[in-house]
């Protein structure tokens, strides 16, 4: 068995960037791969302004809590080119651009406005430094600087980066294209009769679910009867249209498992043993321009083997530069006394105290563990857990999107 470090060294050296791009509006974005950095050209804010409602002055002229100043202008958001009075104050509001001559900001709430001709006065009570509440011109974004470089994922926050910078197109990696099919004579649809000795074919719904979520366009072609005539065709339909081929269950060496012979059939095929629980075996290869990935048939290890194997390398097809999920140490509160030769990885939940809990139940058939986590516990071979040892957890958040 090898590793799960030295097959993901093995997948990411040999699957390269598809390098192929597209343009789209910045609004449709998400969730997408740049490949041309977002470079501002302009300061981000454009000009000084405040960041409070309240009364733009110069902190000069207030020399004690109490001065009283007339207010000799009203500055709402838009305004351009106010000039400050000495010895007067400003109504000013969030975003409204600093007049000209103004040094600070004092918040409403700090003052008492007074009736009186024209737009009355303002009473300061409280001390006033230069400075004070004003957000400076470029303070975020200096015109020229990159605000995002290629190979970032764009999230909600980078989205609204790059608009605040004025870019309404930005130059994606193009979703990779999947093709996603089951093995198994005994799996059925949701909605089927469930015959005896048959299953609902939960793998094609998890799969597709998490293909989705990383941005691919899934081709889904079903599930294969277990014949090698029907996964050959099927590879070759899936090769045709694909960048990837992923499917579940098929990859052992029983006689009904007609996955292995199938790929090396129609292109090459090398089956690894991974050193992980839950899951072990995958196949890697390609058919045609495809390529390919078989994972375990077995829900949890499918899901598992996803999130640690399968996701990584959709990340790299996009040219992503972050494809490892990051890891925290977080207390245990349960014991694990029975260590294992493989690399587990346990489902476990975040409690209100901040630690760990564990589903009771950690086999590869029970999907309830992975509904119930918002975790993986990563614990190493040999390694057995003591409550209140720090261990190193994976939130779902990291190893989903």
């Amino acid at each position: 068995m090898q590793s799960l470090d030295e097959a993901l060294e093995r997948l990411l050296s040999t699957v390269q960037p598809l390098g192929l791009s597209e343009c789209m509006p910045t609004g449709d974005a998400l969730g997408r791969v740049l490949v041309e950095p977002v470079v501002s050209l302009i300061d981000v804010p454009p000009a000084d302004n405040s960041s409070m409602d309240g009364y733009a002055l110069s902190a000069a002229d207030v020399q004690a809590l109490g001065s009283l100043l007339p207010v000799a202008q009203r500055v709402p958001a838009g305004v351009v080119g106010a000039v400050h009075q000495a010895g007067t104050a400003a109504r000013i509001f969030t975003g409204a651009q600093i007049p000209i001559g103004a040094d600070a900001v004092i918040m409403q709430e700090q003052c008492e406005a007074l009736a009186g001709e024209g737009l009355g006065s303002v009473r300061v009570n409280a001390a006033v430094q230069a400075g004070q509440w004003i957000r400076r011109r470029g303070e975020d974004v200096k015109e020229g600087a990159t605000v995002l470089a290629a190979g970032c994922r764009l999230d909600a926050a980078a989205l609204g980066l790059a608009a605040s910078v004025g870019a309404a197109q930005l130059t994606v990696a193009r979703r990779p294209r999947v093709a996603l099919f089951s093995t198994g004579d005994e799996l059925v649809m949701p909605g089927e009769p469930l015959k005896p000795g048959a299953i609902y074919n939960s793998n094609r719904y998890t799969l597709r679910a998490m293909l989705q979520g990383l941005g691919c366009q899934v081709i889904d072609l079903g599930i294969v009867p277990d014949k090698l005539d029907a996964t050959r065709a099927a590879l070759r339909e899936a090769a045709g249209q694909a960048d990837l081929i992923i499917t579940s269950g098929g990859v052992s060496v029983g006689e009904e498992d007609h996955l292995r012979p199938a790929v090396q059939a129609e292109g090459s095929l090398d089956l690894w043993q991974i050193a992980i629980k839950p899951g072990k075996p995958l196949a890697f290869g390609r058919v045609a321009g495809a390529w390919f990935i078989g994972l375990p048939g077995n829900p949890v290890s499918s899901f598992v083997t996803f999130a640690l194997l399968v996701r990584p390398v959709i990340l790299r097809l996009q040219g992503a530069t972050k494809l490892q999920p990051r890891g925290f140490m977080l207390r245990a509160d349960f014991d694990w006394p029975k260590a294992d030769r493989r690399r587990e990885f346990l489902r476990v939940r975040l409690n209100d105290a901040g630690g760990l809990d564990l589903f009771p139940n950690q086999s590869s058939g029970v999907l309830t563990s992975a509904v119930w986590a918002d975790g993986l516990l990563d614990n190493p071979a040999g390694q057995t857990i003591t409550a209140g040892q720090l261990v190193r957890y994976l939130p779902m958040s990291e190893l989903l999107a």
